[in-house]
């Protein structure tokens, strides 16, 4: 009966031991914490000094102007009243007086505002010595006084600077009488907190009377034999005259002799620089008093909050047991659920991963899911839409019939299904099996299955592997034909011209039937040729071939078969055209094979052109290329026979015209030379063939035919 307490007695154990870990924790994380504090202390400080580092340098900036404005050439009246300008445009100058380079007084200038302050004799005084100083300093060097004595102030400083010697009169120094007090402000900021003491020593190393009273008194000890006891103060100070910066550790001892309690104390310091020379230097002592007192408070939570989870573990053990009962059952379920969720992402991995495309409808005839392979191909607004609405682009008819054969279906529960059939369901003719698969324990959402196999690939990979076997098939038929029949055939025409030529020639009864043996003969052998052309052509080896010379050749030799067919030829190739990238032998083949095609399609009186011009600049796939076009006015091509045109043996000719090799061996030679041939012909009006082939010197990858 105690045996479930034994688990929550083990978590209260754990907790109180988490919780005391906590606490040593936040112990031994005090250094850091104590560091942390110190960084934010010297951030604040370094802020504040920066304030005070402005106003000191623009102090530095104007009295430098005034020594180069005492530099210009002008009378002492010019130089009095714009040295009074700048008296009169800063609250904190207090007066202003120019000394010669013998240390003489020239002209001094008081503050308008305050005419009893600056004339005591100590103002004056310092005014002068000030002055002597720095024109025993380097030229453009600032030199500041201590606290110039006065009755009402302890913040007035005298600052100094000497003129150059070329200056009108030889040279000489400016001094101003400045207020300090505001400058120094921003430093109030950083000891607005009760646990923070300032200490500021001034350019002569004296605390100035923003310093905490108690500290300075400390200070104004340490000549006395005081540093033993606050040997952190005696530290402190010594790496402030130096001009150094960063923090120091004081323990709590020397903390309650400054009256900065019983806790540690974090020093801060750094110098304030007056155009890049330390001239002054601060530090804050803060106490980590608050500190300490966060960290108690932060246990206290702590342990309130070990407390509270104690109580909630003991509730929550409570219901454990109550609930103990009920574990098995729950995870029972569990398991089935997740075998259940298992089973449907593994069916719907296998639909999405199928090249079949599979969609579901419901029993209102509606698209409850689709598959992958055919959500690519469908409207984004099919998902819970209707077939007509997921194929937008079918005809009526096509989803009339994939509608009946859905309720066919589900009228026998038999699968339904269309073998092979032509149908219009993305926007172009396609073949398709189509099955229709009732679900016989299928919810109201999916209560029948519609599978689409499309065939187009199988299609066009059956007709690629004929088209392969009829070029082995070539191949085959041109090695056998030159070797069984090219011998025979050269011996009978040899004997037929040897006996034409014993008859007398044509003029013999016997000569014109021996002629037409010997025609009958190169038709056969030429068919012969082209085979083995066909068969044998080679990757080509392209150089750089004038087009001009060339068809010129072709024009000449294609001349006599224009004249006999009764057919008009013209030629249009300009002289500027680049070099082609050509087997010559091979481009004459192309062209003068594109010319014969020209001249049998035209009737007599017909006229094909020859053409060669640059490609259009606005085609990319053109760049680099030249366009050759080869157009009659002939019998044009029939729309279905446009893509068989290149296939091997297909031809429109009349038995015994031709052998359907040269547009085959056309396309197969242009490839080769990396380069498009392009056909747009219509019944009735002619054919234009363009080929466009890469001109010298231009990117072409050469395509070897198979």
């Amino acid at each position: 009966m105690h045996r479930p307490f034994l688990p929550l007695l083990l978590l209260l154990s754990a907790l109180a031991s988490v919780a005391g870990g906590a606490v040593w924790f936040i112990q031994r994380d005090r250094q850091a914490l104590v560091e942390q504090f110190g960084r934010e202390r010297y951030t604040q400080l370094e802020e504040a000094t920066r304030g005070v580092s402005e106003a000191l340098d623009d102090l530095g900036d104007d009295l430098r102007f005034a020594g180069e404005l005492l530099a210009q050439p002008g009378s002492t009246e010019e130089h009095r009243r714009e040295l009074r300008a700048l008296l009169e445009a800063v609250g904190q100058y207090r007066a202003i007086a120019v000394y010669g380079p013998d240390g003489a007084e020239q002209f001094s200038l008081v503050d308008r505002r305050a005419q009893l302050m600056p004339r005591e004799a100590s103002h004056a005084t310092a005014l002068a010595d000030t002055a002597r100083q720095a024109l025993e300093a380097p030229w453009g060097r600032i030199v500041p006084s201590p606290p110039v004595a006065d009755g009402s102030s302890r913040w007035m400083r005298v600052f100094a600077t000497s003129l150059p010697a070329d200056a009108p009169g030889g040279g000489g120094a400016v001094a101003i009488l400045v207020d300090t007090e505001p400058f120094f402000a921003p430093l109030r900021l950083v000891t607005a907190d009760e646990d923070s003491r300032l200490l500021l020593l001034g350019f002569h190393g004296r605390p100035s009377p923003l310093s905490d009273p108690e500290v300075a008194t400390w200070y104004q000890r340490l000549g006395q034999g005081a540093g033993k006891l606050v040997p952190g103060l005696q530290a402190l100070v010594a790496r402030m005259r130096g001009g150094e910066s960063g923090t120091l550790m004081l323990d709590e001892r020397q903390a309650h002799r400054l009256g900065l309690g019983s806790a540690d104390v974090v020093a801060t310091f750094m110098p304030i620089r007056m155009h890049n020379e330390a001239s002054w230097s601060v530090a804050t002592l803060s106490s980590t008093l608050a500190l300490r007192a966060h960290e108690r408070l932060l246990v206290l939570r702590l342990s309130l909050a070990a407390l509270l989870v104690a109580v909630f573990l003991v509730t929550f053990g409570a219901y454990v047991v109550l609930a103990n009962r009920r574990a098995v059952a729950l995870r029972e379920s569990r398991r089935h659920a997740e075998r259940l969720a298992h089973l449907h992402e593994k069916t719907q991995k296998i639909l999405d991963h199928i090249p079949t495309g599979v969609l579901a409808l419901s029993a209102d005839d509606r698209i409850s899911a689709v598959n992958q392979a055919l959500r690519a191909r469908l409207p984004s607004s099919a998902l819970g839409g209707t077939l007509t609405e997921a194929f937008p682009s079918a005809p009526e008819s096509v989803v009339q019939r994939l509608g009946e054969l859905v309720t066919a279906t589900r009228e026998d529960g038999r699968v339904r299904s269309l073998h092979g059939e032509v149908l219009i369901l993305f926007g172009e003719k396609g073949q398709y099996n189509v099955h229709a698969v009732p679900l016989e324990h299928g919810d109201e959402e999916v209560r029948t299955l519609l599978v689409l196999e499309d065939l187009s690939n199988v299609r066009m990979l059956e007709d690629q592997l004929l088209r392969a076997e009829k070029l082995a098939t070539v191949g085959v038929l041109a090695a056998g034909v030159a070797h069984e029949i090219g011998t025979p055939l050269g011996i009978i025409r040899g004997r037929a011209e040897y006996m034409r030529g014993k008859l007398g020639g044509a003029e013999h009864p016997h000569g014109r039937g021996l002629s037409a043996i010997i025609d009958q003969i190169d038709r056969v052998s030429r068919t012969i040729r082209q085979l083995l052309d066909f068969s044998r052509i080679q990757p080509a080896e392209a150089r750089a071939v004038l087009l001009g010379p060339l068809v010129l050749g072709l024009r000449e030799l294609m001349h006599i078969e224009a004249e006999r067919r009764r057919v008009r030829l013209h030629v249009e190739v300009p002289e500027h055209l680049p070099a082609l990238a050509a087997d010559a032998d091979q481009l004459q083949q192309v062209l003068l094979n594109l010319v014969l095609n020209a001249c049998d399609a035209c009737s007599a009186g017909g006229h094909v052109h020859l053409r060669a011009s640059q490609a259009p600049e606005d085609a990319p796939e053109a760049q680099g290329m030249l366009e050759l076009r080869v157009e009659d006015d002939g019998c044009g091509i029939a729309p279905e026979h446009l893509h068989q045109i290149f296939d091997p043996f297909f031809t429109t000719k009349k038995r015994g015209q031709g052998t359907g090799l040269g547009l085959t061996m056309v396309a197969q030679i242009v490839r080769n030379h990396g380069g498009r041939v392009e056909i747009d012909s219509e019944p009735g009006r002619g054919t234009c063939v363009t080929v466009r082939w890469p001109v010298a010197g231009a990117r072409w990858e050469e395509q070897h035919a198979v």
